[in-house]
């Protein structure tokens, strides 16, 4: 049987692939995009196809393409990477790669989106984030999904000059001990 592909009001989520990688290395080395990750290294089609090979075909990451259902567009990406079945835990991640999609909601209902895949797809316990404290919108939408703040982190992070604190995230499902 197939699985369903996750889907929400406005969006839906399909599985990365190869023919994606032009997209997501443009998308990830946008500043707008880049200031919010940790890692501030350029993508490079190399590493994205390195990631796909050893990361996400081995299971290790899971990662999905986030597409406007009413046009099909692709927008953002999601996913799922240090995935441990045994330990049944794993870190999110989300981009919104087009700068017109960013500040609509899309974020959000992904967020909600990839909480339930993680409880009832991946079976996870622990589903857990990383994000900047100053982050304030993308912290309000992990909140919105279910993340609740497990640390702060204070000076964590040292980019372009400067010290960026760094929260620490998580949401539990108990149903899944």
């Amino acid at each position: 049987m197939e699985e369903k592909r996750p889907e929400g009001r406005s969006v839906y989520l399909r599985p990365i692939t190869s023919e994606d990688t032009e997209r997501i290395v443009n998308w990830r080395n946008q500043d707008r995009v880049r200031r919010n990750f940790i890692d501030q290294a350029l993508f490079t089609k190399e590493s994205h196809e390195r990631w796909l090979r050893t990361k996400v075909a081995s299971g290790q990451a899971v990662q999905f393409i986030i597409c406007e259902k009413e046009t099909d567009r692709p927008v953002g990406s999601v996913y799922f990477r240090d995935v441990d079945p045994s330990g049944r835990s794993a870190e999110y991640g989300i981009f919104i790669g087009e700068a017109d999609a960013a500040g609509r909601g899309i974020g959000s209902e992904t967020a909600a989106l990839a909480v339930a895949y993680a409880r009832d797809v991946l079976k996870l316990h622990k589903l857990k984030l990383r994000v900047f404290a100053d982050n304030v919108s993308a912290v309000k939408s992990y909140q919105n999904a279910g993340f609740v703040r497990e640390a702060y982190l204070k000076d964590e992070i040292r980019q372009d000059g400067r010290y960026r604190d760094l929260l620490l995230m998580a949401v539990i499902f108990p149903e899944n001990a």
